[in-house]
């Protein structure tokens, strides 16, 4: 079995784009303010819960400190868009360039780009669009599982990728506190 130049061409594409976009990053966003801020965040989410726990033991506390609580997250909701927006910059720079980039390149890689063992073609249109056959997928297919590890390697590398409000946990909807609602009293 023999593997396509392209393969390989494409993963140093991801690596590069990757590596831009976490310079951009580094240059566009104070980076250490967004994680310190996140941290504030995530401090607050877990405060939540000993408030709730205030409601059987001290009512009037719990009172004075909901109250508290509430003000301070009208506050970090403000904090947290203006986090999204600042975030946002190196993206909304990098993505002309990249759908003109993409569309470019998209037309010189034609064939099947790398030899998956997952078979996609029973997936709805997806199968479609990133399988070609006998276990090879395209261009898209394949940027895509490059990019997805390059960017999150490059990230870190570059002390980037904050985790104080926590990877996976804040995909899936955040903590447990952010579930809790506060009992009326």
């Amino acid at each position: 079995m023999e593997f396509p130049l392209e393969m390989f061409l494409v993963f140093l594409l991801a690596l590069l784009i990757a590596s831009i976009s976490a310079g951009l990053t580094k240059w566009l966003v104070d980076t250490e303010e967004v994680e310190r801020k996140q941290r504030l965040i995530k401090e607050h989410e877990e405060r939540k819960e000993e408030i709730i726990d205030l409601a059987d033991v001290n009512p009037s506390r719990y009172r004075k400190e909901r109250k508290r609580w509430e003000r301070k997250d009208v506050m970090l909701k403000k904090t947290q868009q203006s986090m999204s927006m600042s975030r946002l910059k190196p993206t909304c720079i990098m993505c002309v360039p990249m759908l003109v980039a993409f569309g470019i390149i998209r037309l010189l890689f034609t064939g099947g780009m790398a030899m998956t063992a997952m078979d996609a073609s029973w997936v709805p249109m997806i199968g479609d669009m990133l399988y070609i056959s006998d276990g090879w997928i395209n261009f898209t297919a394949w940027y895509f599982l490059c990019s997805l590890g390059m960017n999150t390697l490059i990230q870190r590398l570059a002390g980037i990728q904050t985790q104080a409000s926590g990877g996976m946990d804040q995909m899936m909807g955040g903590s447990k506190a952010k579930a809790l609602e506060f009992p009326e009293i």
